[in-house]
């Protein structure tokens, strides 16, 4: 197992910046997932710790050592790809085994040592099997085997679950987060599905344009995203973000399209015009009347089975928010809206900055 230092690492193709100065530190034995959109970086920083891509700039370390220099052998990690990558003539059983056999690993500790990977994988059943004859989600099974097996220092995981559909996605994590309690082996995961992320990681950090817009816990990045662009990305559906101006400092108050609401800060706006941030889930939308109901119609319903999401027009912007599966509700009805004054969050509308 190790720990992994970035220590100012920039990565450069040509001209073109991938990676810009990135400090950070993967604890031992954590579970450590790299998230963001398409090209930010994330696919370019595991290849950097694998040693498959060189460092322009900054240095790597595994437990205090550099390993900049290293050769992927040395610095004995092993990589699950989205594609498997297996051997079609073998069968299961000497996919799994072929890392011992590449360390001239004797015949009955192979046995042995596959036999107990095979095991905790649900996979003895399948070891006279070609991966042909495998469902898509027992070969990313087999896959992980060949990487467990070989016991590295570091497991470092490239999309593995993309190509599975919904249902073995979810079945694949929560083997993934199961394997990972048991062994402890320090590793790196890149996604770009944040629900992904959120479910399996101990940390976080989200990515965009090679930099590190945020790093912390699932519940810290979900409760109190540094910027707008961490609160847009984590969460489905997308938060509402909502103009806003600032009306009073002690306490702070803001008029969000036409009502003052009083949000939670951390420190006091700089600036007169902000965001408001609220997640749909904190926005209820009902036909009863009452409290401090906001007057909305409804535009769109989407049902989700216990629950539906709500599309509406709150004087000419629209707004997502949810009602009970029962609500009598349709495009073009009047409702009213409830928000969690507890949970918008504020950011500052020139810099994206949580407030």
């Amino acid at each position: 197992m190790a720990e992994i230092l970035f220590e100012k690492v920039q990565k450069r193709f040509k001209e073109t910046v991938v990676i810009r100065d990135l400090n950070l530190i993967i604890n031992d034995g954590e579970f450590f997932t790299f998230v963001g959109p398409s090209g930010c970086g994330k696919s370019t920083l595991l290849n950097m710790i694998a040693g498959l891509e060189s460092v322009t700039e900054g240095n790597i370390y595994f437990n205090g050592a550099i390993v900049n220099d290293l050769t992927p052998g040395e610095r004995d990690v092993a990589m699950v790809f989205q594609s498997y990558a297996l051997y079609p003539h073998m069968t299961v059983f000497d996919n799994i085994a072929f890392p011992l056999r590449m360390k001239k690993i004797d015949r009955v500790n192979i046995e042995g040592e596959v036999n107990r990977v095979a095991q905790a994988l649900g996979l003895s059943d399948m070891l006279h099997r070609r991966p042909k004859e495998l469902s898509g989600g027992q070969r990313q099974r087999v896959a992980l085997g060949r990487a467990i097996i070989r016991n590295p220092r570091v497991f470092l995981m490239d999309e593995p679950l993309s190509n599975l559909d919904a249902r073995l996605r979810v079945d694949m994590r929560g083997e993934l987060k199961r394997l990972h309690r048991e062994l402890r082996i320090t590793t790196v995961y890149v996604t770009h599905d944040q629900s992904e992320a959120m479910s399996l990681s101990d940390r976080i950090a989200v990515l965009d344009n090679g930099e590190m817009q945020q790093c912390g816990t699932p519940f810290e990045i979900y409760m109190k995203p540094s910027n707008t662009f961490v609160a847009g990305f984590i969460g489905s559906p997308l938060m509402n973000f909502i103009p806003a101006v600032v009306r009073g400092f002690t306490p702070v108050e803001v008029d969000c399209n036409g009502i003052l609401l009083s949000p939670f800060v951390d420190r006091p706006p700089e600036r007169e015009n902000v965001i408001a941030g609220i997640r749909p889930e904190d926005v209820i939308i009902t036909s009863k009347e009452g409290g401090n109901a906001i007057a909305v119609t409804v535009s769109i319903i989407e049902p989700a089975g216990s629950f539906n999401w709500v599309v509406c027009n709150w004087n000419n912007l629209m707004i997502k928010g949810n009602s009970i599966a029962g609500e009598d509700l349709g495009p073009g009805d009047s409702a009213f809206m409830r928000l969690a004054h507890s949970k918008i969050i504020l950011f500052d509308q020139l810099t994206g900055k949580r407030i």
